[in-house]
Formats: C-alpha cells, sequence, structure tokens
C-alpha cells in the first residue's frame, strides 16, 4: 500500500514539475509578436504570459507539498545535499518570478517608447527563468551526493 502511494505521489510530482516548465517554452515564438503587435492586440500576446505565470504558481504549490510529503516517507533527509540546493535553488527562483514576469508585464500593457528593451528583458527572464527551473530538476534527476 506504501508503494502504491509513493508512486502516486512520485507522478503527480513530476507532473507538477511538467507544468511548472513546460509552458514557459510556448511563451518564447510570443516574444516576436509582442514586439511587432499594435497596442490594442498587446493585450492578446500578453495574456498567455499572465496565465502561465499564474498555472506555474500553483503547480509550484503541488510540486512543494508533493516533493515534502515524499521526503518525509522515503529515507531521504532534508540534510541531503540535492535537496538542500534544490530547496535553495527554489526560494531564489520564487523571488526572481515575482520580480521578473508581473513588473514586465505591468509595463507592457502601458503606452510607452521603450517597448523592444522591455521585450528584451523579458526574454532574458524568460531564459532565466528556465535555465533556473531546469538545474532544479537536474538535481531533483539527477540527485547528486555533494557532502
Amino acid at each position: 500500500m506504501i508503494l502504491s502511494w509513493y508512486v502516486l505521489l512520485l507522478y503527480i510530482h513530476i507532473f507538477s514539475v511538467v507544468l511548472s516548465i513546460g509552458p514557459y517554452f510556448v511563451l518564447f515564438p510570443l516574444l516576436a509578436r509582442i514586439q511587432t503587435a499594435s497596442f490594442d492586440k498587446l493585450p492578446d500576446y500578453l495574456e498567455p504570459f499572465r496565465i502561465t505565470v499564474r498555472l506555474t504558481k500553483h503547480a509550484g504549490h503541488v510540486l512543494v507539498t508533493t516533493g515534502i510529503i515524499l521526503t518525509w516517507i522515503t529515507a531521504w533527509t532534508w540534510k541531503t545535499s540535492w535537496i538542500m540546493i534544490t530547496v535553495l535553488i527554489m526560494v531564489a527562483s520564487l523571488y526572481f518570478i515575482a520580480r521578473a514576469f508581473s513588473p514586465l508585464i505591468r509595463q507592457l500593457q502601458a503606452p510607452h517608447d521603450n517597448r523592444s528593451m522591455l521585450v528584451n528583458k523579458l526574454r532574458k527572464a524568460l531564459i532565466y527563468y528556465v535555465l533556473i527551473t531546469l538545474s532544479m530538476m537536474w538535481f531533483m534527476v539527477a540527485k547528486p551526493t555533494l557532502w
């Protein structure tokens, strides 16, 4: 019975990782359209960013909850190197995502002359966030023993 709960939780945990990272890859092609769209069409291209941030936030809640439960029911401890590093990276990513996307989206919604600069900032934020989340995923999959 414990094994089946473990497997179910593991699949939910993995699915929440996919929901936390995957949607961001769809946003890259939208950047070019945001760059050239007329101001009245801009909200249509910015809405997927807002939806993605909201979706990944909720997927992150599931990810953290299942991660805590999986750590609790397995032999892993919170002092395990890959768990500690993943948690540290996750805290950094939460700070990053809170400061990276929403302010830029709000700035892009207002009339301005520097859309190109804001889209470039959004592209960099997107790349950084994907790299941060992929690094967390690597630690969870590879489980390196660093100490």
